[in-house]
């Protein structure tokens, strides 16, 4: 059969662009073959992640890309020969096998940016994946109830933007989870952050919001602060200061994934793929890219965020478009003007921001409703038939559950 759509990676992006490829299939009856690619058959809900007991956030995948007749394929990328339009997947038996398209719809999302730091990429801990994220849960409750450990009552979080606040207002949670309440409160927990501000790329608007949330968590920080080294039982910053902790944690942004570097095509400062309005990587015929691979415009003016609130979109323009190209269709020019954010502020509740200036709307109890909402149920794909899921693949009118996004 020919019309053969491959999609890399199983995240928001590829799931969507997943559904949305074989809806456009549905409706024009448009004889396309979907296939997924993906190293890991469960979706994780990468924005949840920071909370406790990470093992939750886990959707499997086949059953919802059985519904709408998508085929997955588990493995890793292991080459991309865009001449022969063909991508060579590394399976777990060590064997390798390619596979052919027709389009190719990358989307396999972004990795941490570890800092080139000594022993940071030995020592530190993250909430990356899903099993960085078990990996910080266990050792958190094994700080948690050995007081003897050196250094189990001081966490440091290096990175203070939206992941890094997130988790430092949530800590004392989560160690009550794994011990008792007393240890979880005199814990001393450190945020550390290299700018002058803390949360530099969330502006102004809703930083006095962030600053009074974190004194109320206990939280310290340490802004224009350098770290120089990092070592299994403490951390030193530049000014020379050491700070014993057994437990480092890494929040210093993400960078798209590797696999971007096997294009032939200039990529920008965070490694992501330079794409047209349609998400067709520029110089590449065929291939798509999506989500945080994608250097995307969302308007005039504005690049979309490597976040969930532009996957879930992008994913579903990408999916759209590349099966509307096979059939001799139109393409939508991917945009996506309204942008929000709700950041999670543990016990002072969150805070919701709406447009690029970070306008405060909403804040305390009511803006944490809305963030549960967003992590609960908004972010996970609908829990029904074909016909729900393929609803909700439609880039216009927007689909509920992605008007207000993480």
């Amino acid at each position: 059969m020919n019309n053969q759509i491959l999609i890399v990676g199983g995240g928001f992006a590829g799931l969507w662009a997943a559904l949305a490829a074989a809806r456009e299939a549905e409706i024009t009856g448009g004889a396309i073959a979907v296939t997924l690619a993906s190293r890991d058959d469960h979706l994780t809900l990468r924005p949840r992640l920071y909370e406790r007991d990470p093992a939750r956030f886990r959707e499997p995948l086949r059953p919802i890309l059985d519904a709408v007749g998508v085929s997955l394929c588990l493995g890793c990328v292991g080459n991309i020969d865009v001449a022969g339009r063909r991508v060579a997947i590394d399976h777990e038996d060590g064997k390798s096998a390619w596979i052919g398209y027709d389009r190719l719809i990358l989307a396999a999302g972004s990795t941490l940016a570890i800092p080139a730091i000594p022993g940071m990429t030995e020592h530190a801990l993250n909430v990356d994946t899903h099993a960085a994220a078990m990996a910080l849960d266990r050792h958190l409750r094994d700080i948690a109830r050995a007081s003897k450990v050196p250094g189990h009552d001081s966490i440091v979080i290096v990175g203070g933007g939206f992941t890094g606040i997130e988790l430092a207002t949530e800590m004392r949670t989560r160690l009550a989870a794994h011990g008792d309440p007393a240890t979880a409160a005199r814990v001393r927990i450190i945020l550390i952050e290299r700018s002058e501000v803390i949360g530099p790329d969330l502006g102004a608007g809703p930083r006095p919001v962030i600053e009074a949330a974190l004194a109320a968590a206990g939280v310290e920080t340490y802004l224009a602060a350098e770290v120089t080294e990092v070592s299994a039982d403490a951390l030193t910053l530049a000014t020379g200061e050491r700070i014993a902790t057994a437990t480092i944690i890494v929040t210093t942004g993400m960078r798209a994934s590797p696999l971007a570097a096997a294009l032939p095509v200039e990529r920008d400062e965070l490694g992501r793929l330079p794409v047209d309005d349609y998400l067709r990587v520029v110089g590449i015929d065929g291939v798509y890219a999506c989500g945080d691979m994608a250097r995307a415009y969302v308007d005039e003016s504005n690049l979309a965020l490597m976040s969930c609130q532009h996957a879930l979109s992008m994913g579903r323009f990408a999916g759209r478009n590349a099966a509307c190209d096979l059939l001799s269709l139109p393409l939508r020019p991917y945009r996506q003007p309204r942008y929000v954010t709700c950041l999670d502020l543990g016990a002072s509740g969150a805070v919701f921001t709406t447009g690029w200036q970070r306008e405060v709307s909403m804040t305390g109890a009511k803006a944490k409703d809305l963030k549960r909402s967003i992590n609960e149920k908004l972010i996970y794909p609908p829990r029904g038939d074909r016909a729900a899921l393929l609803a909700a693949a439609q880039i216009d009118p927007p689909p509920v559950e992605t008007r207000v996004p993480a």
